[in-house]
């Protein structure tokens, strides 16, 4: 690769880059704006929630009994038998704070966001979005607002209901199948978990939300090209938001602290 093409790849990049600081920016300064496009709100709390909901189950139900599972077997073989009863908080803290928050981003990057940017890119190709403009409504407050804000509280919400399957299936797992002691499981499980440890996967999980929203909408605004520009639209919205999802992750753990006292 020569040194023009990495000059042109470093400019596109940070042009894209000051394409979603400006979209980022132009929703938060329109959140305060009325009127709210209440119907479309609702209508977006139903699709990111409600109709995630099968999904996000049967994700964080395997997760929790791969992690159980994992678990099991790491206590087992490198402690000793009997000590599987003390993987309870382990499992739970690494469900809560990491592995569900990001399971969840990750099944609605490739539901939520796709579906975004299929159905804003669609309204885009065949001029929708020009009509809002010519009938003086703002497209941004009018497709990415509901949207983003419906994300926002939704995710968290969905990060708890996972934590909740994934914590109940990792008990499962160990005290019903593998026969561990279900009461000292269930007390170093409750006595080691911390209500910030919870919060601290879903303050990820709010995050997770505006970045799937609003890449989403980004890449439907800018389709063009028919069907064929609508599909790359909807393949790089859950690429960027799924490789966005993680690295911001890394940051998250980075810089919230461990717990409330630090």
């Amino acid at each position: 690769m020569g040194r023009d093409q990495r000059i042109s790849l470093l400019a596109e990049f940070f042009r894209q880059l000051g394409e979603v600081a400006f979209l980022s920016s132009k929703t938060f300064r329109n959140l305060f704006k009325r009127p709210w496009e209440k119907k479309i709100f609702l209508q977006q709390l139903e699709e990111i929630g409600v109709r995630t909901l099968p999904v996000i189950s049967l994700t964080a139900a395997f997760g929790g009994l791969v992690f159980a599972l994992q678990t099991y077997l790491g206590f087992h073989r490198y402690i000793g038998p009997g000590s599987e009863a003390y993987g309870g908080p382990i499992i739970s803290l690494g469900l809560t704070k990491e592995l569900i928050p990001i399971l969840v981003g990750l099944m609605a990057a490739g539901r939520v966001g796709s579906s975004m940017a299929a159905e804003i890119g669609t309204m885009k190709i065949t001029e929708q979005v020009d009509a809002l403009f010519t009938l003086g409504a703002d497209p941004n407050r009018y497709l990415v607002v509901p949207r983003t804000v419906a994300a926002f509280l939704m995710l968290p919400c969905l990060t708890i209901f996972g934590d909740i399957i994934g914590i109940i299936c990792g008990l499962i797992y160990n005290v019903v199948i593998m026969g561990v002691n279900g009461t000292v499981y269930l007390r170093n499980t409750l006595l080691y978990l911390e209500l910030w440890d919870v919060l601290t996967g879903v303050l990820k999980a709010g995050v997770f939300g505006v970045i799937i929203a609003v890449i989403g909408c980004w890449q439907g605004l800018k389709a063009e090209g028919g069907a064929e520009g609508v599909g790359r639209a909807t393949t790089r919205t859950v690429v960027i938001a799924s490789i966005s999802i993680l690295i911001s992750n890394f940051f998250l753990s980075k810089f919230l602290p461990g717990n409330l006292s630090l």
